[in-house]
C-alpha cells in the first residue's frame, strides 16, 4: 500500500510541476521534472507514461520535446491523476490476512479511501497552483537572452 500511496503523491508532483513549469504551451523535460523533485529520472517515466497514455499530459519528441499538460489545469482533477497512477500500478489491494483484519481493518481502509477520493474529485490541478501562490512560492521567470558584442 505505501508504494501506491508513493506512487499517486508522484503523479500529483509531476502534474503539479508540469503545470508550475509549462503549462500547456511549453514542454518541460523528464530530466528537469525529476530534479525537482529529487527522484531519478527512471523513476518517474513510468508515471510521466501512464499520465501521457491517459491524456493528462502531452508528450513532445524532440530537441526541445519534454511533457506539458493534456488538459487546462482547472480541467484535470486529482482524483483522475490518483486514478491514473493507481491503474497502471497493477497492484491489487493486499487481501485480509486474519479474521479481524477482515471485517474491521479493510472496510475501514475502504471508507477512508471513499472520503479521500471524494476529496480529491474536489481538488484541481489549478488549485494547487493557487495554493502555491498563497504559500509564496513564485514560478520562475525565463529572463530574455541579451547579447552585447
Amino acid at each position: 500500500m505505501l508504494l501506491r500511496r508513493e506512487r499517486a503523491m508522484t503523479a500529483v508532483a509531476i502534474m503539479l510541476d508540469v503545470a508550475f513549469h509549462a503549462g500547456r504551451s511549453e514542454a518541460v523535460s523528464a530530466a528537469d521534472i525529476a530534479e525537482r523533485l529529487g527522484q531519478a529520472r527512471r523513476g518517474i517515466e513510468p508515471v510521466l507514461q501512464s499520465l501521457s497514455r491517459a491524456g493528462l499530459l502531452d508528450s513532445i519528441r524532440g530537441p526541445k520535446g519534454g511533457y506539458r499538460l493534456g488538459r487546462p489545469p482547472r480541467d484535470l482533477r486529482l482524483a483522475e491523476i490518483v486514478a491514473t497512477a493507481l491503474d497502471e500500478d497493477g497492484a491489487g489491494g493486499d487481501q485480509p490476512a486474519g479474521r479481524l483484519q477482515a471485517a474491521v481493518v479493510q472496510p475501514l481502509w475502504a471508507e477512508l479511501e471513499g472520503l479521500c477520493r471524494d476529496h480529491l474529485s474536489k481538488l484541481t490541478i489549478a488549485d494547487l497552483i493557487k495554493r502555491a501562490a498563497a504559500a509564496g512560492v513564485r514560478r520562475p521567470t525565463v529572463e530574455p537572452l541579451n547579447f552585447v558584442i
